[in-house]
């Protein structure tokens, strides 16, 4: 299968695979008027497979989404047909809107103009800055 290079826009490669279409959705990329190519299991020497997200056009990502879904992510911006910037993506400290807390008892479910907050704690794991919940990329 071949997907045409882009003129101007991002890439976001070594996506582990299975998880492309989780940050597909986190990103919001569904409602974009840009075309968006999403790559799923493709063969890669370092990681065996990976998932990679096209997008044709010059916009801004969420860089913690992707930190969030997957750490080792990276993003490419494409000028003019040429790479100019690789950024190598690692877990933010924080998450503000990202997801939500699933937990019922928390004061985010009741309060609804309260934002959803995530710390990253020293197990690197994420949870509910107001009720400590675990929060899951899946």
């Amino acid at each position: 299968m071949n997907v045409d290079s882009i003129r101007n826009g991002i890439v976001i490669d070594h996506i582990t695979s299975g998880r492309g279409m989780r940050l597909f959705e986190l990103l919001g990329l569904g409602g974009e008027t840009a075309p968006v190519a999403i790559m799923l299991g493709v063969a890669s020497r370092k990681m065996g497979k990976k998932d990679i997200i096209k997008i044709d056009a010059d916009i801004s990502v969420d860089v913690d989404v992707i930190g969030f879904v997957d750490p080792g992510a990276t993003v490419n911006v494409i000028k003019d047909g040429k790479l100019i910037e690789k950024k190598t993506i690692g877990k933010p400290e924080r998450l503000t809107n990202v997801i939500k807390c699933k937990n019922p008892r928390c004061i985010t479910s009741c309060e609804q103009e309260l934002d959803h907050v995530f710390r990253l704690t020293e197990r690197g794991e994420y949870r509910c800055v107001y009720c400590d919940t675990k929060a899951s990329p899946n």
